[in-house]
């Protein structure tokens, strides 16, 4: 973000009004994010960068913004691109309309299938596409041993990443057992990271006390699980940046907000963390979270800092944030500060988008159709066993001796899951069968990256599906093959259309798959653009609704039942988690 010698003559030049801008901004209101005040003035840009506020009167293009008002480009602390389901460029075509210029983002989706594979394919499609993207090196890969991940990565990998520009921390340590077991590969990593100043995510939800005192004290200053005011506020008290998330199925903004006051306001920032592609494009993103909470009553220039200067503050980004002199051009214009309308993004100087028109689509498309390596895709692999007719019966058997068992149950709007305890249906051979007239439906986690075989078995309550079975590569976070059904037939029909397909999101009824969204890349990612990703998605949506589905976002939620580090109940490959114990337990219960 540091200008080079001829910028910063440009800049210099262009603010004493020796030199004609590049573009001005003509009749601004200006948000200053540094006194909170709003003040009418030109701006007048260099190249890529802010020359100077006042009056001005040469540049090459002009805009009168007719006492609009003028913002720094809004920021997400805290994202998985992969999440989006879509490649980088079209991840900015959807999100440059919403006034979004930076992100910064935790690739540990795509890493726990690929390694360093899946963080260079990161790296090279997300340079150059009218974004900001800063990349933070995922920590957990594997997230735990608990299940079988595609990769690992260990602090030789980490050293090599640490001299990429756009490189700038540790990502979210969701192993907070290893941290406060003092576990020596845990600390050697945070240790390669702090010794280059760089930044450490943090990811401790409902951690607290002492135990929360340990985890901020071994260097982890920001974490964005927070879901109870309690919490945050403790957190706040603890030092953390407090990042209040608005996602598509953790969405914890209103939860939160009454803990933001006039003195702390300056650590807390704005995140999504996981987003769907209908959502960017059906109710925005950074600006959807902004317009809610000044709705809610937070400040509207807080609430703006919030979503720029703080963020790259947090993570020691010079020159972004604010519109000031010196600082990178990412702009936006709004209508006004209540409805929040962005009429305009600009992007080192120059308009990307306009009135409804986005500037750079060709740019972004090109990215699209070149950004499938061979390397990542085909990482679909699961035991040809699997597919045998013979065994296909046997392949989702379970059986337990008494007749109740630990049960995962879902929670609307949020990740953390209830451990329930249900009793079971069998059939007359003593096996458990799904029982959807109780919501309690059986569930499978099937290996996918070594083809072992290896499948784990268990209950689920919450989803309200009736019929038919529904499967995903999506898997937070190492991103084994979820299903979960009414039946044994409809989901392995399921399985074997993801196989198929190389991953993606299968709706199946009566053997027949209903609907269908392939991600043949790394299955994470769809080539497709946002909208017809979007549309896949709806049609999903639609066919799981008429199978009973009453959750708003079914496969978000779903994609949360493997992830043993977040409470209370997780199913892995390998088997029940119980996250509060941190060790398998027996799906039977007494």
């Amino acid at each position: 973000m540091v200008p080079s010698i001829k910028e910063t003559k440009d800049i210099i030049a262009t603010a004493k009004g020796e030199k004609e801008g590049s573009l001005l901004l003509k009749n601004a209101q200006v948000v200053n994010v540094f006194t909170g005040e709003i003040e009418k003035a030109d701006v007048i840009i260099a190249g890529c960068y802010i020359a100077g506020l006042g009056t001005y009167k040469r540049a090459k293009r002009t805009i009168d913004l007719k006492n609009k008002y003028l913002l720094p480009g809004l920021m997400d602390a805290h994202i998985h691109l992969e999440s989006t389901l879509l490649t980088p460029g079209a991840f900015a075509a959807a999100v440059l309309p919403h006034g979004t210029t930076t992100v910064f983002i935790d690739p540990h989706e795509i890493a726990n299938v690929l390694g360093m594979k899946g963080l260079e394919y990161i790296l090279k499609t997300t340079e150059g596409i009218w974004l900001n993207v800063f990349v933070l090196i995922p920590s957990c890969v594997p997230a735990t041993d608990l299940e079988t991940s595609g990769a690992r990565i260990t602090e030789k990998e980490i050293k090599t990443l640490l001299g990429h520009p756009r490189v700038v921390g540790l990502a979210e340590m969701m192993n907070y057992p290893g941290v406060l077991s003092q576990d020596e590969s845990v600390l050697t990593k945070m240790a390669v990271i702090q010794r280059q100043r760089l930044v450490i995510d943090g990811h401790a939800p409902l951690l607290k006390g002492h135990l929360l005192q340990a985890y901020v004290g071994a260097g982890i200053d920001a974490d964005h699980e927070a879901s109870e005011l309690n919490e945050a506020q403790e957190k706040l008290s603890a030092g953390m940046w407090l990042m209040l998330r608005e996602g598509s199925a953790a969405q914890n903004l209103l939860s939160l907000l009454s803990v933001v006051n006039s003195f702390n306001f300056h650590r807390c920032l704005f995140c999504t963390d996981d987003i769907e592609a209908s959502h960017l494009l059906e109710r925005g993103h950074i600006d959807a979270i902004v317009k809610k909470a000044i709705k809610a009553g937070l400040n509207p220039v807080w609430a703006i800092k919030m979503a720029s200067l703080n963020v790259a503050q947090r993570f020691g980004i010079k020159r972004l944030g604010a519109v000031a002199p010196g600082y990178l051009a990412d702009l936006i214009v709004v209508d006004d500060l209540d409805n929040f309308n962005i009429e305009m993004s600009i992007k080192e100087g120059e308009v990307v988008f306009e009135y409804g028109v986005l500037k750079v689509q060709s740019a972004l498309e090109a990215e699209q159709k070149t950004s499938a390596f061979p390397e990542v895709v085909n990482t679909i692999r699961i035991a040809d066993s699997f597919f045998a007719e013979d065994t296909r019966p046997q392949a989702f058997k379970l059986s337990l001796e008494g007749s109740h068992a630990h049960v995962i149950g879902l929670l609307e709007g949020q990740i953390i899951t209830q451990h329930l305890i249900k009793e079971v249906k069998k059939d007359h051979l003593g096996n458990v069968v799904s029982d959807p007239e109780r919501d309690i439906l059986k569930l499978a986690v099937v290996e996918r990256h070594r083809a072992s075989g290896r499948i784990g078995l268990g209950l689920l309550s919450g989803l309200g599906l009736k019929q038919g079975a529904v499967a995903q590569s999506v898997a937070h976070d190492s991103h084994n093959i979820i299903v979960v059904g009414t039946n044994d037939e409809d989901m392995w029909t399921a399985v074997k259309a993801l196989k198929r397909m190389q991953g993606g999101f299968v709706v199946v009824k009566n053997r027949q798959v209903r609907a269908g969204l392939a991600l043949p890349i790394a299955g994470l990612i769809s080539p497709l653009k946002a909208e017809e990703v979007a549309m896949h998605l709806r049609h999903l949506h639609k066919e799981l609704k008429l199978l009973g589905v009453k959750l708003a976002h079914p496969f978000l939620s779903l994609s949360f039942v493997a992830l043993p580090v977040i409470p209370s109940l997780r199913l892995t490959d390998k088997g029940l988690v119980d996250v509060e114990k941190f060790e398998f337990i027996s799906l039977e219960a007494s």
